[in-house]
Order: structure tokens, then sequence, then C-alpha cells
């Protein structure tokens, strides 16, 4: 089995530790412990004695009943056996592509997405068609292309909603197209749905609410500010969530006794988080949008309050060169386009903490002038 390098990851793990303005990320800027419990307004104690109570053993295996049902409470008809608990949305799409997809298989992926939704099928032997997204279309897919891709033996239509990087949301309306045209030829759809759009969550619709056979991935990285958790999970019907449990078997055995501690108190204090997460992410928007108007050299199709966006630069060189130079001499850092397939563009994550985003624009802007 051979698998392309993961463009993104590759990036961040040789350069995210040496930034000093990290505003490459596409996560919302993460909370400490502290600011957790400050924003619950639990006293923390409660929680340490849970955890020094608890007997450090394999816990819960695919996540503890307390865990499952506050999963359950995201979509609108799902049970608890409907849910694993999974290392990060990382894992559970990688569970789902693991348990389904076999060589030759036909899988459409929506491109450039999160990598793992063409590559890890590509690894496995399937024939994969790339679902275009076009920043004319404000980085919208076409429905007419997808009709055009499908086949009689399409087996998977994957997707990532919101895109990362471009942080486009796909609204319902077009999610039914996409239903119907997977119900025509008995696709699975598998959807990454790590990024909510904090303006309007519960306009927010999950493929598993819209489809029988629809997979939806999520985790605490993104909307909930807590990647270091590393916990995420994995929805499907009954039949698909037995498969996906043999499979898992191979994959993880648990999260660990404290994580999942952690992410079912999360989960139940989510309205919480997402409310210090909506201040922060429109907060910042306008900033990243004020600066864009200012900046001749930078475009962008702004997302819908989602934690990520992909800049365009009007810049006379490649933009990996670009980026590795900006961090270098200014120690801003950007991912570049090239690690989504996207050159002259690059990823911004405008969801760090203000005064890191703020200092980062301000140094890329005079960066940005040795071109004029």
């Amino acid at each position: 089995m051979k698998i392309a390098e993961f463009g993104v990851e590759s990036w961040l793990n040789r350069w995210e530790k040496s930034a000093q303005y990290d505003i490459s990320q596409s996560s919302i800027s993460a909370l400490t412990l502290q600011e957790l419990f400050t924003i619950t307004k639990t006293d923390p104690q409660q929680f340490i004695d849970q955890i020094f109570q608890s007997p450090m053993n394999y816990g819960w295996i695919e996540g503890s009943p307390q865990f499952k049902q506050q999963v359950c409470q995201l979509y609108d008809h799902v049970h608890p056996q409907q849910v694993l608990q999974t290392n990060g949305a990382t894992g559970a799409n990688y569970l789902a592509l693991y348990s389904l997809i076999e060589p030759g298989d036909h899988v459409i992926s929506e491109y450039p997405s999160y990598q793992q939704m063409f590559d890890i099928p590509k690894s496995l032997g399937a024939k994969v068609d790339l679902w275009h997204i076009h920043e004319s279309h404000n980085w919208y897919p076409s429905i007419q292309e997808l009709k055009q891709l499908v086949r009689p033996d399409t087996k998977l239509i994957c997707l990532n909603n919101a895109n990362n990087p471009t942080g486009t949301l796909l609204k319902r309306d077009f999610l039914e197209q996409v239903v119907q045209i997977a119900k025509s030829v008995h696709a699975y759809v598998l959807v990454d749905e790590v990024y909510l759009p904090l303006d309007e969550p519960e306009n927010f619709v999950s493929i598993v609410d819209l489809y029988n056979d629809g997979i939806a991935t999520n985790s605490l990285s993104k909307s909930y500010s807590f990647p270091g958790v590393r916990i995420g999970w994995i929805v499907a019907n009954e039949q698909l969530s037995d498969q996906f449990r043999k499979y898992r078997d191979y994959t993880m055995i648990c999260g660990g006794v404290i994580n999942d501690l952690l992410a079912t108190y999360i989960l139940e204090n989510r309205y919480q988080i997402w409310e210090r997460n909506r201040k922060l992410v429109l907060n910042n928007l306008q900033i990243f949008q004020q600066w864009l108007e200012q900046e001749p050299r930078v475009s962008c199709v702004l997302p819908q309050a989602v934690s990520t966006s992909c800049i365009k630069l009007d810049i006379p060189i490649a933009t990996k060169d670009f980026c590795l130079n900006l961090l270098q001499q200014t120690g801003v850092l950007l991912v570049p386009g090239e690690c989504f397939d996207l050159p002259g563009h690059a990823r911004l994550g405008y969801c760090t903490d203000e005064a890191t985003l703020k200092a980062g624009l301000t140094r890329l802007s005079q960066f940005l002038r040795q071109y004029d």
C-alpha cells in the first residue's frame, strides 16, 4: 500500500512550533482547562475528584454511555448504538474508509478538501474521481459535475462540510441534491463535519439527518476548541455502525478514561463553549475582513463563521516559497496552497487569539509590500 504525503500535516509538523505568529490553523483558539471551568462556572475539584476515583483501565471501549448520549443530541434521530468514539475526526474518517473501500471500488471526492478523503481511497485501490470546487462559484462544487461523475457502481461520495481550507459551507438544499444522486446508485455519502457555522449553528444539517446511508464524522478539535483531547466520533445507520465496530477493533481500542470524561464534560457544556467561540469567530472575522479591504495583494471568498479561510495572493513567486520566506523573516505562519493543490493561495486561520491575528496580519502586509 502506497500513499501520498499528507501535505498540510507535513507542513505543520515541520514548521508550526517555530512560528511566532501562527495564523495557519483551522481550529478556534484552544481553551485551557482553567478557561473551560471558568466558562462553565463550575468548581473543577468535582471533575478532578471524578478522575481520581476512576480506575485507569480501558474504560468504555466505544465511548461511555454519557458520551454517546451527548453525541446523539447533536442529531435529529440518532441513538447510542449508532455512535462510535474515535481518535479525532481523522480516526473517524480513516475508520469509515478502511471499513468500506476495496480495490476497484469507485469513489467520488470533493477536491480540494481534507486529503484523507481522496488519498486514503486511492491507497486502498479505489478509482477516485475528483469533484472540483470552484473559486468563481464561492468554492462550491457543481451538481451537474457530480451527475457526470457518478456511475452505477459508485460506492462512496466524500465531502468536507464546511470545506478545509476554504471554509465554504454546503447548504441543506445542495446536500439534498447530493443525496438524491447518491440514492440513485445506492452510494454511501461520507461527510467530515468538524466545522460548525457559529453564526447560525442551528441551521447546520448533518448528512445522517438527510440520508439513511449517510456517514458523519466529527470531533472536539475545531468548533469546540479542544484538539488536545483527541476525541472524535462516527455516526451511521445501525448496519454500517456494526461494520465499523469490527474494523475499529483493529485501529483503536479505546479513547482513554480521562479523555472520555473530559469529552463528555465538553459536550455537556457545548452551548457555553459555542457562545465563547461565536464571539471570537465573529470578532476576528470582522478584523480579517477589514484587513482584506485594505490589502491590495490579498483577496478571499469569506467563510460563514467557520474557522478556516483560503486567501488568494497576488505575488510573483510560488506560494510555498513565499510562505517559507514569510515564516523565516517575520515569524508568521500560513499553510501554502500547494498543500491543497491550490497554488497561488494559502490557508489563513483567522480564529487564533485576537492579538496574534492582528500582529500576524500586520506583518503579512508589511512583507507583501516588497512586491508593490
